[in-house]
């Protein structure tokens, strides 16, 4: 007789709602960057100074990313919506193994479904940006790219382990990685397209099924995130401890993370 206990120790509907959330953060995200630089779109003769659409740009798809986490999706699940800080929480041993299996599938499925509809509902101005994927400045060596990343990746990491630490900061992360992430993307984005996330590089590269130089965009993020474990570790010291693996926790959800120190329902 097959043995499904392992079956039961998922969490669907947490997995669904990274699914979602990721899509979300995707085809809103990339449909900021379509319509903010797609030749034939008003936004080149309203605003013709690049940085400034380009900073509008950040604050749009990051903002989006904040609103998922703020809604009940990421009450839910947690709006890691990030393979790069799913990687994070677990190597801070705040989620159980089979969990961030699933996190991570469901966050690039819900990529590459975010790039599709975003192909599908743009069309020709999708593809006159590539459909939104993430690619390395022109002039940049791949070194410094890939270092940009990390560097980056880390800072993202890094933050939200500061902010869900803290009872007093940790209502406010979705607003610090909403402004943290926008700032990144206005001064990053000519370096390495700002990545920060494996998904959101696979979707819109799979789409395209273009692939030079995306394993970059694979690697850095997690490497990244491993750095800000490490740095946070050795900051902290110990005195500091992550309370959720939540990017906006409250307290009548259900949580299914590991050693969480913040009232919450648990699994069951």
């Amino acid at each position: 007789m097959v043995n499904l206990k392992w079956w039961k120790q998922l969490h669907w509907s947490e997995y669904g709602a990274e699914l979602l959330g990721t899509a979300i953060l995707v085809f809103v995200g990339l449909s900021a960057v379509v319509f903010n630089f797609a030749q034939g779109l008003p936004m080149q003769q309203l605003i013709p100074d690049k940085s400034i659409r380009l900073l509008l740009t950040g604050l749009m798809f990051s903002g989006t990313g904040s609103l998922v986490a703020i809604s009940p999706l990421g009450k839910l699940s947690g709006a890691h919506v990030n393979p790069a800080v799913s990687l994070g929480f677990w190597l801070q041993g705040k989620m159980h193994h089979h969990d961030i299996g699933g996190y991570i599938i469901a966050q690039f499925l819900g990529a590459m479904s975010g790039a599709v509809l975003l192909v599908f509902v743009w069309g020709k101005y999708a593809a006159n940006v590539n459909n939104g994927m993430a690619l390395p400045g022109t002039g940049y060596p791949l070194w410094y790219v890939f270092l940009a990343e990390v560097t980056m990746t880390a800072i993202l990491v890094l933050a939200i382990f500061i902010f869900v630490s803290s009872r007093r900061l940790m209502r406010w992360t979705p607003l610090m990685t909403w402004l943290l992430v926008a700032i990144m993307v206005w001064l990053e984005s000519p370096i390495s397209g700002t990545s920060l996330n494996p998904a959101r590089s696979i979707g819109p590269a799979l789409v395209s099924w273009f692939w030079q130089d995306q394993w970059l965009y694979c690697i850095a993020p997690p490497f990244g995130a491993i750095l800000a474990v490490g740095v946070f570790r050795l900051v902290s010291l110990g005195d500091s401890e992550i309370l959720t693996a939540k990017l906006f926790h409250v307290s009548h959800y259900r949580c299914i993370f590991k050693n969480v120190k913040v009232p919450h329902r648990t699994a069951g």
